[in-house]
């Protein structure tokens, strides 16, 4: 499904080198210390960042040189990035159309992604009024509408509690299946890895070190991530 081929990228000084396979419909989960180069992979494959080097594909396509907007990825980061002046329902209506503009039978998609979520009550208040936990489901409505195969989460659920983090981890697991997603999540965490992921790729030093099955690579962690994780 995704394939990052040999891609290389260079920042102050810095190499990045990735070479990832993550197979439709998984759950990839990247782990490993702070800097490792985690965050600016996520944003080579959303095309936030180029690559100096190397190939992203996509379902087969070649996205290397496709702007963010086009590609099949949409992504979710710790700040969950809502507009305060919008009310929760344009927050989620501007993943499907930038001016908000909406057909009947779009604003319906919004209303189902609300109600999915939990929030169908909620679509008329602004982001200050919601909770933590609220708010980042008004920002998973708007992924959800965007229909994109690939949601890239960058340690989204950082802030919450336990449980909800964990609430919110079964959610994404639902999501996925519900709506064929493939998804890779970056985390500190590793249970929350070891809750939704199927695979895990440890990264260190800008290159991913080892990847493949969750329980295999656990059951034999690299010295990096035996270190990292005590």
């Amino acid at each position: 499904m995704l394939c990052v081929d040999d891609v290389r990228f260079r920042h102050e000084g810095t190499e990045f080198h990735y070479e990832l396979y993550v197979p439709k419909g998984s759950i990839t989960a990247l782990i490993g210390p702070s800097g490792g180069g985690k965050s600016t992979l996520l944003d080579l494959i959303a095309g936030f960042l180029d690559p100096t080097s190397g190939r992203i594909t996509i379902d087969g396509q070649d996205v290397t040189s496709v702007p963010p907007a086009l590609r099949p990825v949409t992504s979710l980061f710790q700040d969950h990035n809502l507009f305060g002046h919008f009310d929760v329902f344009t927050n989620v209506a501007l993943g499907i159309r930038p001016n908000a503009r909406l057909s009947a039978s779009e604003r319906s998609m919004v209303n189902d992604s609300l109600a999915r979520l939990g929030i169908g009550a909620l679509g008329s208040r602004r982001p200050y009024e919601l909770s933590g936990g609220e708010r980042q489901r008004a920002a998973l409505a708007r992924c959800l509408v965007r229909k994109r195969p690939l949601l890239l989460l960058d340690e989204p659920f950082a802030a919450l509690g336990p449980a909800m983090r964990r609430d919110f981890l079964d959610l994404v697991d639902e999501l996925r299946r519900e709506e064929a997603l493939t998804v890779v999540l970056v985390t500190h965490q590793p249970e929350d890895a070891a809750r939704i992921a199927d695979r895990l790729a440890v990264l260190a030093g800008g290159t991913i070190i080892a990847v493949g099955p969750r329980a295999e690579i656990m059951a034999n962690p690299p010295a990096i991530l035996a270190e990292y994780l005590g």
